[in-house]
């Protein structure tokens, strides 16, 4: 039963609380059971952004209705992710109630849409804020709805189900997301496949596979420059700048979509940006939560992955919390976390009665370092 309505404030963390550089809402209650979120910051800016709404998919009050989860990881800035973070969701909305349902076409429109219409404001901001298209996001969502999760990602976001093991009492992880990071086997022959002419398509630059040497994503919203060759000149920073003109778009915005029916042993969701997989596996992750209180368990896990961090560069945890913001991420990327509990009883039509529920996570005032 859910008892209590959150509505995001201006800002976007009502509903949360802000402790230094970890913004959380330890327990909530969706439609279909309850989740758990939290967000830290490394970057000098939080280029993370993530939203859960609970209630109503379309704009028409006919249905469907379901729960909503975006994890956008924004990489240049901070202008995508909040772009993607204040519009995504209403652009669903829009084609849910033109095709009266949730299903995989609704998803790619709506991903498509908020991709053309973000890159139609960098084309208008162009002459004024040239970095805006070197600016983008990984988006990665997920919908509960009619007994069915809906997954859709462009970039390297993940979502892991925790799933209740056949004869023992430890739940297993199952991946559902499709990862598009340069570092892939089939990423990268996916990439020579669509420009075979281009001996250059991914170079190992820093010891790392990056597309064009540039980035690690091959799909993401934003990134203009990659996309669209009339940004692949001046006033945009030589940096980002191709030596040579490109005829079609280097990375896509089109996302990968997969449709699970939900099974009374699947427990529950973890929704995360690369911060927390670079440190924690996806078994260990889907652990941590099975053997921990629901109350705080976001804010654990990246406790997990911070733990993790201090540990790879010889380091006690208690000094690594005291490092701010921009010097942080020398250390460990934002990571952001969603953990979604699935109430079997709910999901196959229990009685259940709520408020709708939005709220956004993550966005700080200028400030202090976790105490």
């Amino acid at each position: 039963m859910v008892k209590s309505c959150w509505n995001p404030s201006a800002e976007g963390d009502s509903g949360g609380r802000v402790d230094g550089l970890l913004w959380c809402k330890d327990l909530g209650q969706h439609m279909y059971g309850e989740f758990s979120m939290a967000v830290i910051q490394a970057n000098s800016m939080l280029e993370d952004q993530s939203q859960i709404e609970s209630g109503p998919l379309s704009s028409t009050t006919s249905g469907p209705y379901g729960t909503f989860i975006g994890v956008y990881d924004g990489h240049g800035g901070t202008e995508a992710s909040r772009y993607v973070n204040d519009n995504l969701f209403s652009n669903l909305k829009s084609f849910a109630s033109e095709h009266q349902e949730i299903s995989a076409d609704v998803l790619r429109k709506a991903f498509s849409t908020t991709e053309e219409n973000f890159l139609s404001l960098v084309r208008k901001q162009w002459h004024v804020k040239p970095h805006m298209a070197s600016v983008g996001s990984c988006c990665l969502i997920g919908i509960i709805c009619n007994g069915l999760l809906y997954i859709a990602n462009a970039g390297d976001s993940r979502v892991v189900l925790g799933r209740s093991g056949t004869g023992t009492k430890q739940a297993k992880a199952v991946q559902l997301s499709v990862e598009h990071n340069a570092s892939i086997d089939t990423v990268r022959e996916e990439l020579r496949s669509l420009h075979p002419n281009d001996p250059h398509i991914f170079v190992m630059k820093h010891r790392v596979w990056r597309v064009k040497g540039l980035i690690q994503i091959s799909r993401s919203i934003g990134d203009a420059y990659l996309k669209k060759a009339e940004f692949n000149k001046e006033p945009l920073l030589p940096k980002f700048r191709l030596p040579e003109p490109f005829q079609k778009p280097i990375l896509s915005a089109e996302p990968t979509v997969l449709v699970h029916k939900l099974h009374p042993d699947d427990q529950f969701l973890i929704f995360a940006s690369d911060g927390l997989w670079e440190h924690i596996s996806n078994q260990e992750a889907v652990k941590i939560v099975q053997t921990s209180p629901r109350n705080g368990i976001a804010r654990r896990l990246i406790k997990a992955a911070l733990k993790e961090a201090a540990k790879k560069r010889e380091m006690r945890y208690s000094d690594l919390r005291k490092i701010d913001r921009g010097v942080r991420r020398h250390f460990h990327d934002d990571i952001t976390v969603v953990v979604v509990f699935i109430d079997p009883n709910l999901i196959n039509g229990g009685s259940s009665s709520y408020f709708p529920l939005s709220i956004k996570g993550g966005r700080f005032a200028a400030g202090a370092v976790v105490p």
